[in-house]
């Protein structure tokens, strides 16, 4: 096993008891409960390299925070193996910790009623970080994220986006080569979207932190992740980077072209058909074979057709994964 966080068909289970209706139905159920499996992560596999920022993408239910959950030390798998910076998660938490970072969008770790500061005091003596060290690296990261206007303010008082940047800096005050992101950026206005992204694409390339993030929001991803995992239904049903996603799923584009000659003949070109034409305005697409991607059939057209403008349209990424979850769904 290789890279800096590992996963071999990594499975958890949960049983729950099926609660039948009405005082009848409590009884049998308290008599003679029936147990039920729910299989929220079945067999998962992938490798996260040090230094890389990896997408852990999929719909609501489909396993992603449970195995975050695993990777974290919370819970322990039914079955497969899992090593984060060398360390199993779930036999050596304490140590785990150490290694590892963690935001969860919807909590956080820092003390409700405490002032910031207080809590990265609290902090720095839990991780047993020096005091030097401690003061370098908050000063790195109100440079970063501009905490220092409310760091004496009680975290109860925070806006979310103010909360969810303190716990960034909290994640990440004693140094882990791992980091952990469950949505981080849910519910933020789009200034300190970005100014989150800025910071954890710094924390990647300089600081050669390896990150995994969950989120819904596909344009995070594009800015951020090279690198995207797809679960659905607890199983892995995609693994690869988003040129590769956007090549498989992305064949929704479209070409507009203006024709110099409005009378000219129009013909389907090889995977390229005409999907309407008014006039000299002409608009191809894909014809639902191996189709050419949006440059090639951009190429074809400038080069069978005279044209007095072209424009292209191109599937983003958020229809590109919608293809994608669709076709899992089919799975």
């Amino acid at each position: 096993m290789s890279g800096a966080i590992q996963v071999r068909g990594l499975s958890r289970t949960f049983h729950t008891t099926v609660r039948r209706p009405g005082f009848a139905g409590a009884l049998r159920s308290l008599v003679a409960p029936e147990r039920v499996a729910k299989h929220a992560v079945s067999d998962i596999t992938f490798d996260v390299d040090s230094g890389e920022l990896l997408a852990l993408l999929g719909p609501n239910g489909a396993g992603k925070s449970t195995t975050i959950k695993m990777l974290t030390g919370i819970l322990t798998p039914s079955s497969g193996e899992a090593r984060v910076a060398g360390v199993v998660p779930y036999q050596d938490r304490e140590r785990n910790a150490r290694n590892i970072g963690a935001v969860f969008g919807q909590r956080t770790q820092l003390w409700w009623d405490l002032p910031v500061r207080e809590s990265f005091t609290i902090l720095r003596d839990i991780y047993e970080v020096p005091k030097a060290e401690h003061s370098a690296r908050l000063a790195e990261f109100d440079d970063l994220l501009a905490l220092s206007s409310f760091w004496d303010t009680r975290v109860r008082h925070l806006s979310l986006g103010q909360r969810v940047r303190c716990d960034l800096a909290a994640a990440l005050l004693h140094d882990p080569p791992v980091v952990f992101l469950d949505e981080p950026t849910i519910g933020m206005d789009v200034v300190v979207k970005e100014q989150v992204r800025e910071f954890l694409r710094y924390q990647v390339e300089q600081r050669g932190r390896t990150v995994l993030l969950t989120t819904h929001d596909m344009t995070e991803v594009e800015r951020l992740a090279e690198r995207v995992v797809l679960v659905n239904h607890g199983r892995l049903v995609l693994d690869g980077t988003l040129d590769e996603i956007r090549r498989k799923f992305g064949s929704t584009w479209q070409v507009r072209a203006t024709l110099t000659d409005p009378h000219t003949e129009v013909v389907a070109l090889p995977g390229i058909a005409v999907v309407r034409r008014e006039g000299a305005r002409v608009v191809f697409g894909p014809d639902g074979s191996a189709a050419p991607t949006v440059h090639q059939a951009l190429k074809s057209v400038i080069e069978r057709y005279e044209v007095t403008d072209i424009a292209l349209d191109e599937a983003d990424l958020e229809d590109v994964m919608r293809a994608a979850y669709i076709q899992a769904e089919a799975v």
